[in-house]
């Protein structure tokens, strides 16, 4: 499980209740492995006590793991996008809009085969239905010895949280990749806005909610 960082509103305890573990997911062999993602994207409406330089300081908190340099150049291939009848954050996101300290901005989820480890090969926001202003980026998932989801996302935001002492129209990035496991919901950081981010297998996949 990963904790959120004391420096977020205490409307963060609502998250940190709900982040559950359960069994690694060790890469499958199998390069044609299916997996859904699903990803919830938010915004904090204030914080304070940050650093003011965003581009370093969300760049220096990426977490690769351990993993050795793939001689495969797989490219993960994308299959379809998932219907809102599918989504397993539903209940995650009416928390976040009724804490009063963050907003959901965009929930999306699709499925895809994965990439090698390394290649960085992902998909852009907009092929994988998520159009907010100001917000771009890819989405990766790499298949070593285990799995990773890694999130490079830029946005330009009109109204920064308050307590940033950001101006309005600063560019937030994101750069973060985590080893994930199936059905635990993944917590990606910054100041600005926040993303969970849940991978599990197409094929077997628990019913939406649990």
């Amino acid at each position: 499980m990963h904790a959120l960082p004391a420096r977020l509103p205490p409307a963060a305890l609502i998250l940190a209740a709900a982040l559950a573990s359960a069994l690694p997911a060790a890469a499958e062999d199998n390069p044609s492995a299916v997996y859904n993602i699903e990803i919830l994207v938010f915004r904090a409406t204030t914080t304070a006590g940050v650093p003011e330089n965003w581009g370093d300081e969300a760049g220096a908190r990426s977490i690769a793991g351990d993993e050795s340099a793939s001689g495969s150049q797989q490219v993960g291939r994308f299959v379809a996008l998932l219907p809102a009848s599918g989504y397993q954050l539903g209940a995650l996101e009416e928390r976040l809009r009724a804490s009063g300290g963050y907003v959901p901005v965009a929930h999306a989820a699709w499925s895809q085969t994965a990439s090698a480890w390394g290649t960085r090969a992902g998909f852009p926001l907009a092929r994988l239905g998520v159009d907010v202003p100001g917000l771009t980026g890819n989405v990766f998932l790499e298949r070593g010895q285990f799995l990773h989801l890694g999130l490079s996302l830029s946005w330009t935001i009109a109204e920064p949280p308050a307590g940033l002492g950001a101006a309005p129209g600063t560019t937030f990035t994101m750069n973060e990749t985590r080893r994930v496991r199936f059905y635990e919901r993944n917590y990606y950081d910054h100041p600005a806005f926040g993303v969970l981010a849940l991978v599990t297998p197409a094929q077997g996949a628990r019913p939406p909610g649990r």
